[in-house]
């Protein structure tokens, strides 16, 4: 099914309403001075003139959560707080970056994630319709500036909305049910076709490169500039790392609960061993860490699509204005320096 109607904001505020008696609706709003994705009740809470700047995986892959509760005889797997499927209002990279997510979660090693598995089997995607480039993207880039995988689409705008159902699935249906009679229209998403930014990924090809790659001069200029706040981990939409963590209550006690935290690869504590060794002790290293993995590693190990989807959030949010996009030009300019037999500037 692809029908497509025009309706009111009104008539779109009241699809919200009839959706919310039974799912839990999130889309990008606006907390303070960022957008940062949460429940929404109406239209107007919906930020979908700017870029979030957080994105939408703390919905479904919480920033703390309780995986187990032991005592001295007995463990217990956490339940979840909230057992509505959810709604996601999101545009077509992160949908792309939740795909990234789902291949390390469900997909990685044989054996999906049982916490991360029971709300991601919940969420259903709305297409917010994402037709020109912010400043910072690059997702034509990383090819997932397109998507094909949502059960509605939607443009806002003064004049309303229009809306296409996508899909045959039950809330398909409750849309169709609940939009029948409302005017028909000619409306399909539209998707980003050039952005402002371009980013050339490295084509490494043999793995006989990766020593050269690892001794770059170019890591070492992290050492001083990057200070390690992981900031750009925290606004990723396919970072997943994580410390796990058994909080005690009580100092006597045997009884208490396996907490997981979001943590980041940028961190000094993450690359820490037991015994106070730390294998990627400099910003550099950890830098070139997180970029071979984004750009290499991810595709090899599944391969799929680079990890990164260009979303453009870690340049927005770096206080110290390191760009990953312009990083990994360098490094595509450095791998064919290496190719050649030339040594780096």
């Amino acid at each position: 099914m692809r029908v497509s109607y025009g309706i009111s904001t009104e008539k779109m505020n009241g699809l919200l309403e009839e959706l919310g008696k039974t799912y839990r609706i999130c889309g990008p709003r606006r907390v303070g001075k960022y957008i940062r994705y949460g429940d929404i009740q109406s239209v107007e809470e919906l930020v979908y003139q700017e870029k979030s700047h957080f994105s939408p995986k703390e919905v479904f892959y919480p920033i703390v959560q309780t995986l187990l509760y032991f005592s001295e005889n007995q463990v217990r797997e956490s339940e979840m707080e909230d057992e509505r499927e959810v709604i996601l209002f999101l545009r077509p990279c992160d949908i792309n970056g939740i795909r990234r997510l789902d291949t390390l979660f469900l997909r990685n090693g044989g054996k999906a994630d049982n916490f991360y598995q029971r709300r991601r089997e919940k969420v259903k995607f709305f297409l917010l319709e994402c037709a020109e480039s912010f400043e910072t993207c690059f997702c034509v880039s990383m090819g997932s500036n397109r998507t094909d995988d949502y059960e509605a689409a939607f443009r806002f705008g003064e004049e309303g909305v229009k809306a296409q159902i996508h899909g045959e699935s039950a809330l398909c249906g409750r849309l169709e049910g609940f939009l029948a009679g409302e005017k028909e229209c000619a409306f399909a998403p539209e998707f980003v076709t050039e952005n402002k930014k371009t980013v050339a990924a490295p084509d490494i090809g043999h793995r006989s490169l990766l020593p050269g790659i690892h001794d770059l001069p170019m890591w070492r200029e992290f050492d001083d500039h990057c200070i390690g706040c992981g900031g750009c981990n925290t606004v990723c939409i396919t970072c997943s790392c994580f410390d796990t963590t058994d909080v005690i209550y009580h100092e006597t006690s045997r009884d208490g609960e396996r907490r997981r935290a979001w943590s980041s690869c940028m961190l000094d504590s993450y690359s820490t061993m037991a015994g106070g060794h730390n294998v990627r002790a400099k910003a550099g290293d950890r830098m070139r860490f997180k970029v071979m993995h984004k750009i290499y590693d991810f595709k090899v190990r599944f391969g799929e699509e680079h990890m990164c989807v260009g979303c453009g959030r870690c340049d927005m949010r770096c206080p110290k204005e390191i760009h990953f996009s312009e990083t990994v030009d360098r490094l595509a300019h450095e791998v064919e320096r290496l190719k050649r037999g030339e040594e780096s500037l």
